[in-house]
């Protein structure tokens, strides 16, 4: 029978006629930033030979799937210099992660900045040299003979099975199926030059990689992230399609240092992490602490005008509490370990005269709330009961991910839980959900996109048909808001399925703020009930509501959304006035008087310090406002300001300089 001489296929929506034998690369051929291709939604490299009806997308460089090609091919290249510069280099996993990649190394001396520049110029030959991206599918024993000097890549041949299971990265190399191993070809000779065991895609050639690469770091890391394996050394780097993305990246990472929490929370005196406290315990300082209280004040003042009822409850309980709850089922690795108590021994014989109790300090505040609404019999008529608590919680974070404030082992949580009927359910999300965005507006963030995180199938409690009901309604909730809507597989609590509020803060970047969960389980296990308006006994549905996530992390992410240039209203100082000599500090003082009259911070600066010192460190403090008063002034009785930015606004009438900041602060500009 004979083979047709072309064939029909869809090519990014449309119908395409083609000749038999072609390749992802002959269809492409004229879009040079297509580097890879979906048939049938799966990535395959360019030089796979299409067939008559695929389905057939292109993936240009820019997209993310092409930057992930882009990085992991990277990558490739970096593992190649690094067994030409250490020949004895055993090779890890090398995946791409977010804006760029890395890859393991089992090497007898950890890398240095100087093996990083040499690895760099190495791998900038390689890339000149356009060697070919050849993709081959071997049998076990074929990839074990190619791999025979490389220990670590015949451990994941024996995992392929369970790749997905065996470690961070793992499935990049084996799982799907077929074993492939990608040879790095020199366009000249036809020779494998080096190869890899590897899933793929990859990219058709080194010379799309350019030079638009960095090598960042090194870092020491365990094999498939466990750490009772082998410690391995890490490099890290970036790649992007072109040069400007490249320094556009670097000079936002610049930035992000530059804003960094910690290192403006120590330049600012606002906060600090005692050795002798233990890692992830954060203590506050006098100005951090205003910023803080600023924050929880406002937070107040908004949850009782709408309807949240305040709440205590205490730091640690019996652990009964949380095996009714599951969190001793579900949670108990982010717990901290129980505190065995009132244990009686006989003296004479230590025989146990009367059993003790394990206690546990709280992760969550939900179980306690659920105690205070089954305190009593409850109405129809109480519901919705809002309950609302800045709760101190404790979890067990790991010491490799404890960051800063944004990951902490002891935080405060700004903790509500609404108890509504069925029927109220998707009213009070709504309700809800706006209230979330608008206080997070008020803070200063305003631009968000929303993530729905459903039912983790191998964690969770309820029934399939409860998750739906929940997830549904969330899911309609959330597309009502009129924000994106991006899903988040497996990713809810054990209890039911959240949406998350993400929040892009000054630079870009993306916070996970206010969460909204949505469970019928918790009520079901403590058994809450109310009294409907027939007279029977019903069960009510729970929302569980963070806003602020924690107050820790959201104070970090305000100082870095605000590079610690807090609004008036949440600056820890206000105002400063400056006297421009020693002779006008009392007329200073009299306009500082007049603003703590109003309920400002505000101080005078009459230190020894020369007046343009003075000026300088009020900038470096980052204070609001810096009200200045000479001679001239003090005649009018006016003062000068000067606003952060450098600008100045001079002779201002007193009581109309009063009267800005006051208005200032109160309207919470920003």
């Amino acid at each position: 029978m004979s083979v047709p001489e072309k064939f029909t296929l869809i090519v990014d929506g449309e119908e395409t006629t083609v000749d038999t034998g072609t390749t992802g690369a002959q269809l492409f051929f004229d879009r040079r930033d297509v580097v890879v291709m979906r048939v049938h939604s799966v990535l395959k490299d360019l030089d796979t030979p299409l067939e008559q009806g695929d389905i057939v997308e292109s993936v240009t460089i820019e997209s993310e799937d092409g930057l992930n090609v882009l990085r992991h091919s990277t990558a490739h290249v970096m593992a190649q210099a690094v067994q030409q510069l250490r020949p004895d280099a055993k090779l890890g996993i090398g995946p791409y992660i977010k804006d760029g990649f890395y890859f393991d190394f089992d090497v007898a001396e950890p890398f240095t900045p100087e093996d990083l520049k040499t690895l760099e110029k190495m791998m900038q030959k390689i890339i000149n040299s356009n060697q070919k991206f050849a993709r081959r599918v071997v049998s076990e024993d074929e990839a074990r003979e190619a791999m025979k000097n490389e220990p670590y890549k015949l451990e994941l041949l024996g995992k392929k099975d369970g790749a997905e299971e065996a470690g961070e990265g793992a499935s990049i190399e084996v799982g799907a199926g077929e074993i492939t191993i990608y040879d790095n070809v020199d366009r000249k000779s036809g020779d494998v030059v080096w190869c890899d065991l590897c899933r793929g895609p990859h990219l058709p050639n080194t010379k799309l990689i350019s030079n638009a690469f960095a090598l960042t770091r090194s870092a020491a890391a365990y094999w498939l992230g466990n750490q009772k394996n082998q410690q391995l050394q890490r490099i890290y780097g970036t790649a992007w399609p072109t040069k400007d993305a490249l320094k556009a990246y670097q000079e936002r990472l610049a930035e992000a240092e530059r804003r960094d929490h910690r290192k403006l929370g120590t330049e600012l005196d606002l906060f600090s992490f005692p050795d002798e406290l233990g890692s992830g315990l954060p203590v506050f300082h006098p100005k951090g602490g205003i910023i803080r209280k600023a924050m929880e004040d406002y937070s107040r003042q908004r949850h009782t005008e709408a309807g949240y009822e305040f709440v205590y409850t205490p730091h640690i309980t019996k652990g009964h509490l949380y095996e009714v709850s599951g969190h001793l089922d579900w949670y108990r690795d982010g717990m901290f370990p129980p505190m065995h108590v009132d244990e009686v021994t006989d003296p004479e014989t230590g025989e146990v005269t009367k059993p003790g109790q394990d206690y546990y300090l709280k992760p969550m505040n939900c179980p306690m709330h659920n105690l205070i609404f089954r305190s009593r019999g409850r109405s129809y008529r109480e519901l919705p009961l809002r309950l609302f608590e800045f709760g101190s919680v404790y979890r067990y974070e790991k010491s490799g991910v404890i960051h800063g404030l944004t990951r902490v082992r002891g935080m405060t949580q700004d903790d509500a839980h609404i108890y509504c009927t069925r029927e109220q359910m998707k009213d009070e999300l709504t309700t809800t959900l706006k209230f979330v965005l608008d206080l997070l507006k008020d803070y200063g963030l305003d631009d968000f996109y929303l993530e729905l995180s459903t039912k983790d199938p191998e964690k969770f409690v309820g029934s399939d048909d409860i998750w739906e009901e929940a997830t549904r309604t969330l899911a309609e909730v959330a597309e009502a808001s009129g924000l994106d809507l991006v899903p988040d597989p497996g990713g809810a609590a054990f209890y039911g399925p959240k949406i998350s509020v993400q929040a892009r803060d000054a630079i870009g970047r993306t916070w996970q703020m206010s969460t909204i969960q949505l469970d019928f389980n918790l009520p079901k296990r403590f058994e809450l009930e109310y009294q409907a308006a027939d007279g029977t006994r019903q069960r009510p549905v729970m929302i569980h509501r963070a806003l602020f996530g924690s107050v820790e992390r959201f104070m970090a992410v305000l100082t870095e959304h605000y590079a610690g240039a807090f609004p008036a209203w949440l600056a820890p100082v206000q105002v400063v006035g400056i006297p421009v000599a020693e002779a006008f500090n009392d007329y200073m003082f009299d306009v500082v008087d007049k603003l703590k009259a109003h309920g400002i911070r505000a101080q005078v600066d009459t230190g020894t310090d020369r007046f343009p010192k003075k000026i300088r460190t009020a900038s470096k403090d980052k204070i609001p406002f810096v009200l200045i008063a000479g001679g001239d002034d003090a005649e009018a009785g006016a003062v000068s300001f000067r606003f952060r930015d450098g600008s100045q606004d001079n002779g201002v009438p007193v009581e109309e300089a009063v009267k800005r900041i006051v208005e200032a602060v109160r309207n919470r500009d920003k």
